[in-house]
């Protein structure tokens, strides 16, 4: 019954208005969701294909605010998103990637890229869209390289854009002849807060000032009754193109929440770029309107306005982006007062100190922060190496406590290094080299976690022995406490080979382990030696023996550690990123007071002849 009564009012011919009314709202809407699909599509598929190349360019042009602002620019021309840039800004700031001079360099040049979709939309292509919509899918799908697979979706991305910008054009053409519409652009027309007041709600309902300013170039290219003027004009539609300008802003603000001051800095840097700007140009819109009729295309106004919109979008960018370049300095200034430093919380054990859900979407970022948790897990295992060295001469019992909670921090840390990768992947955006990596990274946290649980062994065996009658002797801590000393040493060089590769001495570690195995045997010997003397408890030799093959394991995950890091993945360019002080203080933490070449004492002191 519901059904009937609803069908009748739509469709009925006694109601043709409301049926051409709804006809309109859904072919805007279906048209503008064609639109953002095509245009989130365009975006994912070049940051696909493009891969580490979008970092490369947004870290190389970034030396100084002009190279930054061109760098924003031609990452935005090309990914034909703001938004996309300004994210992926805020995450690299995020991450420690980039430093915030930098990232808001690069968001006044977004500015000004973000205008190449109206510059794009401003041509007629509506008679080529599905030539380009059936190329893109000819190339998608017959394409076997993935990358070219990624061009293809592009290209048909850009068609479907297109596609939806049309639909919006043609079920908007009845509003002009609709006096209650008219009327009310008119008022619109006349007062331009009001103008702006709508750019802004409707860019913050679609959250995408690209999609708005499509729409409003289609909407003033309708004809007003005289077939010559637009219904709005560009007077008209100057406060509209500020509002929108204001209200796409929200992505980045969005985009901050629960990131780092940094990020949020960067959020409200672009926050005060465009209102700034907007709020400057509301009182200059007529003087505005006219510079840009002058240097537009002449013609009727109704053929040329949807240009005129574009060429006052990228003005409008182009003359802000002028005037806060050289003021760089006054913005971050202004955003560290507004958004003043906070006192760094402890992280407690166990608890990543790097990783952000937020930056899944951006595996440069993501695989940056992870490799920062794997050197903060890292830097756990060399504390609890140290205490393992140092056991005979500090209570046993206390050292043995904090071991098995660090032992389980660093377990916890891989479970979830593990999650948060699991997540990268899940997400998609991921390119296959970057998956690469990724798993390297996991094989290197796995033999992080498997020598913080083999120091954890060591510790709970000599504390065990500390508790029983039968104890090892001096002479056997003495021999253990050098090979935990050549361990800890091997583990530090193998760290600072993973930060720096320069430092990288493979053959140095391969000794290093080969010792380990030659003072394996010499102590198991002696061992016996003492034990024929009554030196030893012969009941002591499976936990001796024990003992000895966690230290040979934990050399030979060094080894591994060194291997995967150097070899198989080149683990130092996901720590590379310039004013990154947490990184760089990390890395100082695991830099060696004295690196040394020189054999354990043990090594010395044992006969030649004793070392197999």
């Amino acid at each position: 019954m519901l059904y009937l009564k609803v069908n009748t009012v739509l469709f009925s011919p006694e109601v043709g208005v409301m049926n051409e009314n709804v006809k309109i709202v859904f072919g805007l809407l279906g048209g503008l969701a064609i639109f953002l699909f095509g245009m989130n599509m365009m975006s994912e598929s070049l940051q696909k294909a493009a891969g580490e190349r979008m970092r490369t360019v947004l870290g190389l042009l970034t030396k100084n605010p002009v190279l930054g602002v061109i760098s924003g620019a031609l990452v935005t021309a090309v990914l034909q998103s703001s938004s996309a840039t300004t994210v992926m800004a805020i995450g690299f700031v995020s991450a420690g990637l980039m430093t915030l001079p930098q990232a808001i360099s690069i968001i006044f040049g977004a500015n000004i890229g973000t205008t190449m979709t109206a510059q794009i939309i401003a041509f007629k292509l509506s008679d080529y869209i599905y030539i380009i919509i059936f190329a893109g899918f000819i190339i998608s799908f017959l394409a076997k390289k993935q990358k070219i697979k990624y061009i293809g979706n592009f290209i048909l991305a850009f068609g479907l854009l297109f596609e939806g910008i049309d639909i919006m054009g043609n079920v908007m053409k009845p509003l002009a002849s609709s006096p209650f519409f008219v009327n009310l652009i008119g008022k619109v027309a006349h007062i331009p807060i009001l103008g702006m007041l709508v750019g802004l709600m409707m860019t913050l309902v679609v959250q995408s000032s690209s999609a708005t300013i499509a729409v409003l170039q289609n909407f003033a290219s309708q004809a007003a009754a005289d077939g010559v003027t637009s219904i709005i004009g560009l007077t008209g539609a100057i406060p509209v193109l500020l509002g929108d300008n204001i209200g796409t802003t929200i992505t980045a603000v969005l985009a901050s929440i629960g990131q780092s001051i940094d990020a949020k800095r960067t959020a409200l840097a672009h926050c005060i770029f465009n209102i700034s700007g907007s709020l400057l140009f509301i009182w200059f819109v007529k003087p505005y309107a006219a510079f840009i009729t002058m240097l537009s295309p002449k013609g009727n106004e109704v053929d040329v306005i949807s240009r005129q919109i574009a060429n006052a979008h990228t003005g409008f960018n182009v003359i802000m982006t002028l005037i806060w370049t050289p003021l760089l300095w006054l913005m971050v200034k202004i955003v560290m007062k507004v958004i003043p430093d906070k006192k760094e919380i402890a992280v407690p054990l166990g608890q990543p100190k790097y990783l952000d859900n937020k930056l899944i979407g951006q595996p440069v970022a993501a695989l940056h922060l992870v490799a920062q948790e794997v050197l903060h897990s890292a830097h756990i295992v060399q504390k609890m190496l140290r205490s393992a060295e140092n056991i005979t001469q500090k209570d046993s019992a206390a050292v043995l406590e904090t071991m098995q909670t660090e032992a389980a921090g660093v377990h916890a840390l891989s479970e979830k290094i593990n999650t948060y990768l699991s997540s990268v992947f899940s997400f998609g955006a991921i390119t296959e080299a970057q998956a690469s990596m990724a798993t390297g990274v996991l094989l290197i946290q796995s033999e992080i976690d498997r020598i913080a649980d083999l120091c954890r062994k060591i510790v709970e065996n000599l504390a065990s022995s500390k508790g029983q009658k039968q104890r090892y002797s001096k002479d056997a801590m003495k021999e253990l406490r050098c090979s935990a000393e050549l361990i800890r040493k091997m583990f530090d060089e193998t760290l600072e080979q993973m930060a720096d590769p320069k430092l990288a001495d493979p053959e140095k570690l391969k000794r290093e382990q080969n010792m380990i195995m030659n003072m394996d045997d010499a102590m198991r010997k002696s061992h016996m030696k003492r034990v024929a003397k009554g030196k030893c408890d012969a009941k002591m030799t499976v936990s001796f023996n024990t003992l000895l093959h966690d230290l040979g394991r934990m050399g030979s995950s060094c080894l591994d550690l060194s291997d995967t890091a150097l070899r198989e993945i080149d683990f130092s360019t996901l720590l590379q990123g310039e004013g990154d002080p947490e990184a760089d203080e990390e890395r100082n933490v695991l830099q060696v007071a004295d690196p040394g070449t020189a054999e354990p004492d043990m090594v010395k002191a044992v006969p030649k002849s004793s070392i197999i």
